[in-house]
């Protein structure tokens, strides 16, 4: 089309994203807006009609057997505490105040299933792993699970493990800073570059002052992994803190989203999501609907949205695990921090974020490349466990962002959340991550002798001993198999 002043400056597709997206921002205003306003009677009258509208779908209900209880249970969980209440488990709950302000909510796993702390925050001379979530999530996605021997954060706690749960800036355990309000836009001005700089050393930091420990071990789950590519990336003294860092469904450079014209306004221009979603926290109505929605309506329409969006079936994860999970799988996060990862996938580069994106020349050339985070001068041993079925884990993109002493480990028929809560996540994942700490961790000894020889991945994992193993294209041939 011909050059117009203002006009001619956006596409007729960034037209079509903004009218959309402008529709979406008054839609998501008005509906926050009005739910806030209502009482619990009639928030309690449209749960019991979703849920009567589902039971003339599908039929009437029936009596719960004890795993639907359980699921049950898990779902109603308000929070952290009820979560480990559920299981027996003690916990501790630490605040961290990071350099920029931010207060960060820890929480603690260092006693086994029914053991009781009788001085709290002290140090327990115990290996120490460090677990930590992924995008808009929390700390709960770690123990939601209906069986705590499919919980990573349960299991390295019943193995002997001092374990450590993280949270990023803004989530519902970390709503607070000391310069700014949460219903500020500067409260939510951040991307995955803060969590780099700020989020990950801070908390390691003060986890190793309590603990009294050299060094953590790293295990990350999704854009979890990413702050740590970054954090150590940028951090070479936080390399001699992480003995080793364990990635879970890694993500460094996404190539996109399973539906063709979505993942294309997104990537012509990420900044159209702050138009859409606003300058503070992105899809802030998930909780109200929620509480709005009978629950198995609300674990189809997730379930389907991840279809939609990420081409993921959750074949693995059970209708009851879905149920117990999905009620934690939302958490505050920025909108920021979601236009960054768009930036990325546009770019294809693990970059830090572009405060600069709107400036480009008529000819398309930027007038500025944007810094990549140097991931190949980690130093830190980098064991990979991705799903051969994750849309968002491009191991080919990992293998040449990444130093060759990465070892990687195909999870066959595993998508990205089944790697977190998946059914067999206990022999297929777990074992690995026992293993891999086992293998690295300061002090092995310390737990070594309370583990299955099954599990001791220097020992043999698929029968194949690993230290013969040492790039991230020889694990992957040996232990992904064709």
């Amino acid at each position: 089309m011909p050059y117009i002043p203002l006009l001619g400056r956006l596409t007729a597709r960034e037209y079509t994203a903004i009218f959309v997206g402008a529709l979406m921002v008054v839609l998501e205003t008005l509906l926050t807006t009005i739910i806030a306003f209502l009482p619990k009677s009639v928030i309690q009258w449209f749960y019991n009609r979703s849920r009567s509208l589902f039971h003339l779908c599908v039929g009437p209900p029936i009596p719960k057997s004890g795993q639907q209880q359980l699921a049950d249970r898990i779902r109603r969980a308000s929070d952290f505490e009820r979560l480990c209440e559920i299981f027996g488990y003690a916990f501790e709950e630490h605040v961290v105040l990071t350099k920029d302000g931010y207060l960060l909510g820890l929480h603690r796993l260092h006693l086994r299933r029914g053991e009781r702390c009788t001085r709290s925050g002290a140090a327990m001379n115990k290996p120490v792993v460090y677990l930590h979530h992924g995008l808009l999530m929390n700390s709960e996605v770690w123990v939601c699970l209906t069986d705590p021997s499919r919980s990573v954060a349960f299991t390295l706690a019943d193995r002997g493990f001092d374990v450590w749960l993280g949270n990023n800036r803004g989530n519902k355990y970390s709503r607070k800073n000391i310069h700014h309000n949460p219903n500020s836009t500067r409260f939510w001005d951040f991307s995955i570059d803060d969590y780099a700089w700020h989020d990950i050393p801070d908390s390691i930091e003060y986890i190793l002052r309590v603990t009294r420990e050299p060094s953590v071990s790293y295990v990350g789950f999704s854009q979890g992994t990413a702050q740590a590519f970054a954090a150590l990336s940028i951090h070479p003294q936080l390399n001699e803190k992480v003995n080793v860092f364990i990635a879970l469904a890694p993500a460094i450079s996404p190539a996109g989203l399973a539906v063709p014209i979505v993942d294309g306004l997104m990537k012509a221009s990420p900044t159209l999501l702050f138009l859409i979603f606003g300058r503070r926290a992105i899809m802030s109505s998930v909780p109200a609907w929620n509480a709005l929605l009978y629950p198995p309506v609300f674990s189809a329409a997730i379930t389907l949205s991840m279809r939609f969006l990420f081409g993921w079936r959750s074949r693995r994860i059970t209708h009851l695990q879905r149920l117990a999970a999905y009620s934690h799988l939302y958490s505050y996060a920025s909108t920021k921090a979601v236009v960054h990862w768009f930036q990325i996938m546009r770019n294809a580069k693990f970059q830090m974020y572009d405060d600069d994106v709107q400036r480009v020349i008529r000819v398309g050339v930027t007038s500025y490349a944007p810094a990549r985070f140097p991931t190949r001068n980690i130093t830190t041993p980098i064991v990979l466990l991705y799903g051969d079925e994750d849309s968002l884990a491009d191991i080919d993109v990992m293998r040449r962002e990444l130093p060759d002493h990465t070892e990687a480990y195909r999870l066959h028929g595993y998508e990205h959340l089944d790697v977190l809560w998946g059914e067999d996540v206990d022999k297929d994942v777990i074992p690995l991550v026992l293993g891999s700490l086992l293998k690295y961790c300061v002090g092995a000894e310390r737990v070594g002798q309370e583990m299955g020889e099954g599990e001791k991945m220097y020992l043999t994992v698929n029968g194949v001993d690993s230290d013969a193993v040492d790039t991230v294209s020889e694990t992957t041939s040996m232990y992904g198999g064709e």
